[in-house]
C-alpha cells in the first residue's frame, strides 16, 4: 500500500454537493493512503463509522443531529436522576454501593463529593443531610449492576491518555467518564469493559460536543460490542481469536503449529490488540491514523441503514445489502470481500488481519526463538511503540487476498 497524501479540508469540502451528499468514494484512497487532516477528523468518523447516511443532505444531518442530541440529554438526565455526581464536573474512583443494593461509606468516595451528591432526588427529598448515613438500600437489579460499574470507569479514566495535556483538566476526565457511564447504562447487555475509555478517549478529544461524542462512540461500539460480551465465564473477543487462530492456520501453517505446541493456541496473547484497537503498540497519534485507514479500507455505504433498520425486517431481501452497493464507494477491503464472491459469510474485520500481519512479520522470530509463552509476549511487546501502521494495514490486505483464495480453493464447489 503507497503512502499518499493527507485528506485536505479542500478535498474533504470539494466531494459534496451542494444540498450536502457524500461522494465518499472520492474521500477513502486519500483516507487509507495518508490519513485525515486534524481539523475535520471528527466529522470525517462520524462518516466512517456510520454516524450518517453519505446520501443525506446538510438539512436531514443536522435534524438527526438535533435528535441524537436530545435524546443523549435525556439518557444524561435519568443517570443524574438515579446517582447525581453524573454531569456534576466530578467522578468517582471507589465503589458506592454493594452487590446487595447496599451504599458502601468509603471514605474516598466520601472524599470525592459530598454525601448527599449521592442520594437521588426523590431521596433527598425524605433524608435530611444529617442522617446521610442512613441512605437506604437500592432494590432495582439493574441500577445496582450500573452503579458497580462507576467507580472502575473511574479507576479507567484517571488512566486513560494521561500523558496528553488535553486530561490534565478536570472538567475533560469528568467528560470522558460521564460518557462512559451513560453509555453502560445504555447498553445494558454489555455495559462497561476495560479498554472501553481507551476506545472513548479519542472522540472526547475531536468532538466538542459531548453528545456527539457519545454517538460517535456508540458506533464504534456497534462492531466492538461483542468484544466486550460476557457469556458465563467466556468473553466475546475470545470469538475473534478464534477467528484469527483459523486465518493464521490457513495462512502460515507452520506458525500456528507452533503457536499451538507452546500452549497458545487459544491466542489469548493476543488479547489486548484485539480489545483496543492497538491502542498500546501505537502512539496516540499513530492509533488514530491506524483505525481511520481500517474504517476507510473496510467501509460500507450501507452502514447506517444497516444500523437504523433492524435486522429481523420481513420485507428485506437477504441480498439487498450485496446488490445494492456501488463498488466504488466501498472501501478497498470490502470490495475484495464481495469479489471473492463470498455472500454468505459474515466477514471478518480487519482488525483480525492486522493482527495476523504483525504475527507474520515476527514468524521467523516467534519460531526460532520462541519457547514458551513468555517468550512470545516478550517479543509481542517489543512491537509496542514501534508498529508501523501503513505498513500493518498493507500486511493485512495481502493476508485477506491470501486467506480468501486459499478458503476458495479449499471450498467444495457446489
Amino acid at each position: 500500500m503507497q503512502s499518499g497524501k493527507t485528506l485536505s479540508v479542500r478535498k474533504w469540502r470539494s466531494a459534496f454537493s451542494p444540498e450536502g451528499c457524500l461522494d465518499i468514494g472520492q474521500t477513502l484512497g486519500r483516507i487509507y493512503r495518508g490519513g485525515i487532516h486534524p481539523s475535520i477528523r471528527g466529522e470525517v468518523w462520524e462518516f466512517l463509522l456510520g454516524c450518517f447516511d453519505p446520501k443525506s443532505t446538510y438539512e436531514e444531518r443536522k435534524e438527526i443531529r438535533l435528535m441524537r442530541r436530545e435524546e443523549y440529554i435525556r439518557l444524561k438526565e435519568l443517570c443524574t436522576y438515579m446517582f447525581p455526581l453524573v454531569g456534576s464536573g466530578k467522578f468517582i474512583t471507589a465503589p458506592v454501593i454493594t452487590e446487595d443494593g447496599t451504599p458502601t461509606q468509603d471514605p474516598i468516595v466520601l472524599l470525592e463529593a459530598s454525601h448527599e451528591k449521592l442520594l437521588t432526588p426523590t431521596t433527598q427529598a425524605t433524608v435530611g443531610s444529617d442522617s446521610a448515613m442512613s441512605c437506604p438500600k437500592e432494590d432495582d437489579k439493574k441500577i445496582i449492576q450500573w452503579k458497580l460499574t462507576l467507580h472502575q470507569i473511574g479507576l479507567d479514566v484517571v488512566r486513560t491518555d494521561r500523558t496528553l495535556m488535553f486530561y490534565e483538566k478536570q472538567e475533560n476526565l469528568s467528560k470522558l467518564w460521564d460518557v462512559l457511564s451513560v453509555y453502560s447504562w445504555f447498553d445494558k447487555e454489555v455495559g462497561y469493559g476495560q479498554g472501553m475509555s481507551d476506545l472513548c478517549s479519542p472522540m472526547i478529544m475531536l468532538l466538542e460536543d459531548e453528545a456527539d461524542a457519545f454517538w460517535c462512540f456508540e458506533r464504534l461500539m456497534r462492531r466492538l460490542r461483542g468484544n466486550f460480551k460476557c457469556v458465563g465465564n467466556s468473553v466475546g473477543v475470545e470469538s475473534q481469536l478464534c477467528n484469527l487462530a483459523n486465518v493464521i492456520q490457513v495462512v502460515d501453517p507452520k506458525l500456528h503449529k507452533h503457536l499451538d505446541y507452546l500452549g497458545g493456541g487459544d491466542y489469548l496473547f493476543a488479547f489486548r490488540m484485539l480489545m483496543v484497537l492497538f491502542r498500546r503498540e501505537l502512539s496516540f497519534g499513530d492509533s488514530l491514523f491506524l483505525w481511520e485507514m481500517m474504517w476507510a479500507l473496510e467501509y460500507d455505504p450501507n452502514l447506517y441503514t444497516l444500523y437504523e433498520e433492524p435486522e429481523s425486517d420481513p420485507d428485506r431481501p437477504e441480498d439487498t445489502k450485496v446488490k445494492s452497493k456501488s463498488s466504488r464507494q466501498c472501501g478497498k477491503y470490502e470490495r475484495e470481500y464481495i469479489r471473492s464472491g463470498a455472500k454468505n459469510d459474515e466477514p471478518l474485520p480487519i482488525s483480525v488481519f492486522l493482527v495476523a500481519s504483525v504475527l507474520k512479520e515476527k514468524s521467523v522470530k516467534l519460531l526460532t526463538e520462541a519457547k514458551g509463552l513468555d517468550d512470545v509476549l516478550k517479543i509481542l511487546n517489543d512491537t509496542s511503540g514501534n508498529l508501523d501502521a501503513r505498513k500493518a494495514c498493507s500486511g493485512a490486505m495481502k493476508l485477506h487476498r491470501k486467506y480468501l483464495k486459499k478458503v476458495k480453493l479449499e471450498k467444495p464447489s457446489s
